[in-house]
């Protein structure tokens, strides 16, 4: 095991040991983490060995993870794949009880017990000749893949990234490199434009009179800024929505939002939605439905870890999970 110091955050690095999916009849933990780069205090990256899902991930889907045999399924956007070294990378940030959980367990060297996917629709890699990929916060990881494929398609791709601070950045070589032209955007103004990725936007869109496409990821409000940046200049935006998500497979119903006055359910019909017909306000309303029992949550999960720091031998007694956390970008 290493540490190294890399572009935008303090990584980990293990080998990758050969685990079995099965041993005497029962199931085991056999997804090792090989690699963990800590972006701030609430941000982490966590690339997971696991050959059969690198193999088969496309940008734009997702995966549900269980960190433990008792945890919450916590829904995930793949932010990267390494089909040779079988590899796939999420991006967290911990908010809540099991992200907050996630923090603490997924160390190098351990492992995540359960992933099922990919999930999701793969994003539509369009015949679009100029795009515009948008990231914000979260969502800046999970649009280098699609930055990535418009590229091999042979787009002009510009690359928006927007982040609160310049110490937050990340992947700014790996951007580079799939982008023609990168602009990143900081609330704080010390890196790039002082302000928001829709400066950013509206500055392409002068820049270049044949935008055909833009691409956003990142928090609702985010997004639909975007959408509305493009919508006087009638330029196709596609946005990857994040609704609370339960089973993953459409039966549950918690992740349904409106599209142009439709119901459809992020996890089998999207995420990726026309933003210009997405109803943000009812995501929005929906996304805070739970704030009450996350809350209580997180409150149990932080006095169970301080009783814990103080009598060792309380290690089972975490309390009862109860919330429904909001996750995927």
């Amino acid at each position: 095991m290493s540490d190294r110091k890399p572009e935008g955050g303090r990584t980990t690095d293990a080998p990758v040991k050969s685990h079995q999916p099965f041993a005497d009849g029962d199931a085991v933990a056999c997804f090792p983490i090989v690699s963990r780069t800590d972006f701030s205090e609430t941000t982490f990256l966590l690339e997971i060995h696991h050959p059969m899902m690198a193999k088969a991930a496309k940008p734009g889907q997702f995966v549900i993870v269980m960190v433990n045999e008792h945890g919450e399924r916590v829904p995930l956007t793949i932010a990267d794949f390494d089909r040779i070294k079988g590899t796939i990378t999420l991006v967290v940030q911990a908010v809540g009880k099991s992200s907050r959980e996630m923090q603490d367990a997924c160390q190098v060297g351990g492992s995540i017990f359960a992933i099922v996917g990919p999930m999701g629709i793969p994003s539509e890699v369009s015949n679009a000749k100029k795009v515009i990929c948008v990231g914000g916060g979260l969502g800046v990881a999970p649009i280098f893949p699609q930055a990535r494929a418009f590229k091999e398609a042979g787009a002009y791709v510009i690359g928006v990234v927007g982040f609160r601070s310049a110490n937050l950045m990340f992947w700014e070589e790996k951007f580079k490199s799939v982008c023609d032209e990168f602009v990143v955007c900081t609330d704080d103004g010390s890196a790039g434009i002082h302000g928001l990725v829709t400066q950013g936007i509206e500055q392409a869109i002068i820049a270049h009179g044949d935008i055909n496409e833009v691409v956003a990821i990142g928090p609702p409000i985010m997004m639909r800024a975007c959408a509305e940046t493009t919508r006087p200049h009638k330029i196709k935006t596609m946005v990857s929505l994040n609704p609370i998500m339960v089973d993953g497979t459409g039966m549950c119903g918690g992740c349904r939002v409106r599209v142009a006055d439709r119901i459809k359910f992020a996890c089998v019909d999207g995420p990726d939605f026309d933003g210009h017909a997405v109803d943000f306000d009812d995501l929005l309303s929906r996304l805070h439905r739970y704030k009450p029992e996350e809350k209580q949550a997180m409150a149990r999960y932080s006095d169970s870890c301080r009783r814990l720091s103080l009598d060792p031998t309380k290690a089972n007694d975490t309390g009862t999970q109860t919330a429904i956390e909001t996750g995927g970008q």
